[in-house]
């Protein structure tokens, strides 16, 4: 395939990955209030969950949404109700940053699972492939998918660096309480854009 298509999909990639998005957030949080290494490993379940929406995808999965009525309503509506999860934990943190490894940190499997209930994974996936992958072809899947992992990866890993950045200067827990507010209210106004879609 040309440096022509390679480009575009390459900047799509960026865009759909790097813009603020409830996973984002999440990779937000998590660099605030959990060592990197954790965080990153939330990064890598949310980026191989999204590259196994993206193929599925691209395989045909989006059109079963079009096949089997009141499917795409579930799923936005499981969505909402993952992103309300996540939020209200969020909200009801005091702001101490964890001393033990028994606290619950949104680990790979969150980050897998929150992909395929995250509508902007599903959009980003559908009119990616819409935009750059021609009909059947499994070459030009398989290059974006190929694309989209890195680009996903340090996308999201930015998000936890930013977080692991801002937690140098938010060692005060009232401080921390406030700002893991804003981003619970955050991810909850997500919520209210999807319902509006």
């Amino acid at each position: 395939m040309s440096l022509s298509m390679i480009l575009p999909m390459s900047a799509f990639a960026l865009a759909a990955s790097i813009s603020p998005g409830p996973v984002n957030l999440v990779c937000l949080s998590c660099g605030t209030r959990y060592p990197l290494g954790r965080g990153l490993v939330f990064v890598t379940g949310a980026t191989l969950g999204f590259i196994a929406l993206f193929v599925a995808v691209g395989l045909g999965l989006y059109s079963m949404l079009t096949v089997l009525p009141g499917l795409d309503v579930a799923l936005r509506w499981a969505g909402i109700a993952f992103l309300l999860y996540l939020s209200f934990r969020l909200a009801r943190d005091d702001g101490r940053l964890p001393e033990g490894a028994n606290e619950t940190v949104p680990g790979f499997m969150t980050g897998a699972l929150m992909q395929w209930l995250n509508p902007k994974a599903w959009l980003a996936s559908a009119s990616g492939i819409g935009a750059y992958v021609s009909g059947d072809d499994l070459g030009q899947l398989t290059l974006f998918a190929a694309l989209y992992l890195p680009i996903c990866w340090l996308s999201l890993g930015t998000w936890v660096y930013a977080g692991a950045f801002l937690r140098r200067y938010l060692d005060r827990p009232a401080l921390l309480t406030t700002i893991n507010r804003i981003l619970a209210a955050l991810l909850a106004a997500s919520c209210v854009y999807l319902l509006l879609e």
